[in-house]
């Protein structure tokens, strides 16, 4: 098993937050064209806003506890120890309902897109949580020295 360190892990945490709310962001761009205006207004408004609370007062707490848990490691871990075990089984639902929301008429792209949004600026966002502590840990290490 591919062990790396603690800096490695928080990284790779940071790094995937990232893609992925850029990945939301981006699907969610993709069906701006399908909306009126007052829709894409209102969709572009409400994630946004719903996008900085949803970093600020959830995802960043989630980003601060994973970090945390990170930190309390041995100096190696598992690569796959960037997320708790149990966190997977969510990731896996959460891709699972995207998809089946994105891929159904049920769901209108009007309802979807500030959802998309809201949660791909929310991610992103919160990923500088994971950048933030590498480079503070890296300015402590080199004042140590």
């Amino acid at each position: 098993m591919l062990k790396v360190s603690q800096t490695i892990l928080i990284l790779t945490s940071g790094i995937i937050w990232t893609c992925i709310g850029i990945l939301l962001i981006s699907i969610a761009s993709r069906w701006f064209h399908l909306l009126t205006n007052l829709q894409l207004i209102t969709s572009l408004s409400l994630g946004v806003i719903i996008g900085t609370l949803f970093a600020t007062f959830g995802l960043s707490r989630l980003a601060k506890k994973n970090i945390t848990r990170i930190s309390n490691f041995p100096e190696k871990a598992s690569i796959f120890a960037f997320q708790r075990g149990k966190t997977y089984f969510l990731i896996l639902l959460m891709i699972s309902l995207g998809m089946f929301m994105r891929n159904t008429s049920y769901v209108p792209k009007f309802v979807l897109t500030p959802i998309y949004l809201s949660m791909g600026l929310g991610l992103l966002i919160a990923s500088f949580y994971y950048y933030k502590q590498i480079i503070s840990s890296r300015h402590l290490a080199a004042s140590i020295k």
